[in-house]
């Protein structure tokens, strides 16, 4: 149900009170820029030269927060929304939380002079391939919330795989590196299995919200 309390469709609320913003493109949108944030974090990592700023993930993560901070201030203005408003809220939080997390690994490993490993790279593999799930399944759910639905196992297993990496991987670490660098390594792994988390809370919020629209 959407906050007038008719359905999907709205009904006489919506007829008196037309919505004026797209809500449903702007979520779009920041799950658009979210994956295109990943994306270039693992293409600042694959290039190798971790000397170099990461100013395209810095760049799209700004986007991002603007993206989000205009957007909830629609939400203060909008008599109603398209589902639920704490909905769009939380999943605009959450998902600007995974580009966060990204930029911080970034950041960190430049600071700490942590190269990539297997860990980071399978991490930041899975968090690209499952933010380009979320941004799919937004981009349809409103028009075919069966198959978005679909999706939704797909993601959680993207995040499983974050979690796996980080326990198995730091274990090896922490048997084989010498303490500080275990340490920076440590710190590096638990930003990317925060993005995890953030992906994960971001599909649990998505799965509510491909509910209320079937």
């Amino acid at each position: 149900m959407d906050e007038s309390g008719n359905g999907r469709k709205g009904g006489l609320l919506d007829s008196i009170f037309p919505r004026k913003y797209d809500f449903l493109g702007m979520l779009f949108k920041q799950a658009e820029l979210t994956e295109a944030g990943v994306r270039a974090l693992n293409a600042w990592l694959i290039g190798g030269d971790i000397d170099l700023p990461p100013d395209e993930v810095a760049a799209i993560e700004q986007e991002a927060d603007d993206a989000r901070r205009y957007m909830e201030g629609l939400l203060m203005e909008a008599f109603s929304t398209p589902f639920d408003r704490q909905d769009i809220y939380s999943f605009s939080r959450q998902i600007d939380n995974i580009l966060n997390f990204c930029l911080s690994t970034a950041i960190e490993m430049r600071a700490f002079g942590v190269r990539p490993d297997r860990a980071i790279l399978t991490m930041t593999a899975a968090l690209e391939q499952g933010t380009e799930m979320v941004k799919e399944a937004v981009m349809i759910m409103s028009k075919d919330p069966a198959r978005a639905q679909q999706m939704i196992r797909d993601m959680r297993r993207k995040q499983s795989e974050i979690e796996k990496a980080y326990v198995a991987d730091l274990a090896v670490v922490f048997s084989t590196s010498e303490p500080m660098e275990a340490m920076k390594k440590r710190e590096v792994y638990h930003h990317l299995k925060d993005a995890g988390r953030a992906l994960s809370i971001t599909v649990d919020i998505l799965h509510r919200i491909i509910v209320e629209l079937g």
